[in-house]
């Protein structure tokens, strides 16, 4: 089988490690896309592109090229666009498609959430929840909050942001997994009063929340966007391989 991986994430890059590092799937090739968004990016084993297809069309060109035998849809849950494209160029192609998607956070007791729509909606809540903001959304999307001019910000993020962006915004370069005491330290240190995040899932970057909740502060949390409709779907890079050894196995 040659599996094409659409990756990015922590769990395409566990994947790639299961198919290509041990016998999960023996004689199995891997490649996995990266989009190039991150200037420094976290490379998995096995081969590996990096840029866009060209739409569904380009993906479907490729997946015939390449002989790929399945596809895998591991970015991120926010990556949006990518998730219809390889929808669209699987069904074109003939090829199954599975998507590999880390549950959605859950809220505990004593959390105080907001669910926005849309960076755009947790932009107009914030200033009734507070003045010091920590912004967790990524670089992408900040002229949602660059005329929140009253109120700061700490913006993190892999890389450096372009403008434009909120005028009082400090940056802070990093990249997960985050630690519980390093987030609760985040909070106290820069007076932290509200948290704006998407709701990514996962471990990686959870304990901000769990830091928010001990400070009692409110979390902005952006709900997902759409997905395609009739993908299966599986939770871990395991469910996935079990995915590969029966539906995605061809039938001749």
């Amino acid at each position: 089988m040659h599996v094409l991986v659409l990756g990015g994430t922590t769990e395409a890059r566990r994947l790639a490690e299961l198919l290509v590092t041990t016998d999960a799937l023996p004689g199995a090739r891997v490649t996995s896309s990266l989009a190039g968004r991150v200037a420094r990016p976290k490379i998995p084993p096995g081969k590996v592109r990096v840029g866009g297809f060209g739409g569904a069309d380009g993906m479907a060109d490729w997946i015939r090229a390449h002989r790929v035998s399945a596809v895998i849809d591991a970015t991120h849950p926010f990556a949006g666009t990518i998730s219809f494209h390889a929808a669209s160029a699987a069904t074109a192609a003939h090829v199954p498609l599975l998507a590999l998607r880390r549950p959605g956070w859950v809220p505990s007791e004593g959390d105080r959430w907001h669910p926005a729509g849309s960076l755009e909606e947790a932009a107009e809540a914030l200033p009734g929840l507070g003045r010091r903001v920590f912004l967790t959304t990524g670089r992408m999307g900040l002229a949602a909050f660059a005329g929140l001019d009253r109120l700061w910000f700490l913006m993190r993020s892999v890389d450096a942001p372009e403008p434009p962006f909120p005028r009082q915004t400090e940056i802070l370069l990093d990249r997960g997994p985050f630690t519980l005491e390093g987030e609760r330290e985040l909070i106290r240190r820069h007076r932290v009063d509200v948290l704006v995040t998407k709701d990514s899932g996962g471990a990686a970057t959870a304990p901000k929340l769990t830091a928010a909740r001990e400070a009692g502060i409110p979390v902005v949390v952006v709900r997902r966007p759409p997905a395609p409709e009739g993908v299966p779907v599986a939770v871990t890079p395991e469910e996935a391989v079990a995915w590969l050894h029966g539906p995605a196995q061809p039938s001749g």
